[in-house]
């Protein structure tokens, strides 16, 4: 008749074999920590590649560009606003526009699809290269508020029920000075109303530099307010930016799980012969 013999290791000093046992378990519960530990760190840094890479526009948010046309963005400006529209036309986000300068219009409701913005494109040249052929130059007055344009933009995202609103401020920042009261309370209650708001700056003289960097945090500017000369990367280039952070928490992820079964795996051994 067959038995079935429990396996294991034969020994008659188990005593001496507690010192190895107790290391093994430590060196076992230390490298599963770390393990954990890395998993964590890897599955938050993947979770904020979106967040580092982001469009100009938050993901998943129905935004409304607000474009500064006043007499002061000069014809060099005119190739950054260029080139936000054609991200934006690239992102392919639902979007709504509202152009400015002493009043603003709204030309597209929350919601149209970005390609709208291609026929924009032709209007938007600098004035030195011809004279102004965009419909709202006759109309618009001397003088900037942004106040009006920004409180225009969240009255279109409330009036059509946007519950995941946004606005890209596209300006050379620069109002005019009886407006920065307002300015600073329509930003407030921007704020108050989970509206994110977000700006392309247009090479922004000192004091809109400063009064924006006042009301709004550092992470609201699409490109940092010192260099307004960098080329704003195109969503293609921001996507295949090489995640470099996650590749390091990965490798070193595999190093842990290898000196695991290096040092704390269980021994291996023969299966027990079957006996009579």
């Amino acid at each position: 008749m067959w038995s079935r013999r429990r396996s294991g290791v034969s020994s008659h000093d188990v005593a001496a074999l507690r010192g190895p046992v107790r290391r093994t378990l430590a060196i076992r519960l230390v490298l599963v920590i770390g393990a954990l530990v890395l998993l964590a760190a890897a599955a938050a840094s993947a979770s904020n590649l979106e967040t580092r890479e982001r469009g100009l526009l938050p993901s998943g948010s129905t935004g409304v560009v607000v474009l500064d046309l006043s007499l002061s963005i000069a014809d060099e400006d005119y190739l950054a606003v260029r080139r936000a529209l054609r991200r934006l036309v690239a992102d392919d986000a639902p979007i709504g526009l509202v152009v400015f300068s002493d009043v603003p219009y709204e030309l597209l409701p929350p919601g149209t699809p970005a390609s709208e913005l291609r026929p924009m494109l032709r209007l938007l040249v600098p004035p030195a290269l011809g004279p102004p052929v965009n419909p709202w130059s006759q109309t618009f007055r001397a003088g900037t508020r942004i106040s009006s344009a920004l409180a225009l933009a969240q009255e279109m995202l409330e009036r059509d029920g946007v519950e995941n609103g946004s606005i890209l401020l596209v300006s050379d920042l620069e109002t005019a000075p009886d407006d920065v009261p307002q300015l600073a309370r329509t930003v407030a209650g921007l704020k108050r109303s989970s509206i994110s708001l977000r700006v392309v700056p247009l090479a922004p003289s000192s004091d809109a530099r400063l009064i924006f960097a006042g009301l709004l945090d550092e992470d609201a500017f699409a490109v940092p307010l010192g260099s307004d000369a960098e080329r704003l990367p195109l969503a293609s280039e921001a996507r295949s930016r090489l995640p470099v952070g996650l590749l390091v928490l990965g490798g070193f992820l595999f190093v842990v799980l290898a000196a695991h079964e290096r040092f704390g795996g269980r021994l291996a051994l023969p299966r027990p012969g079957r006996t009579a």
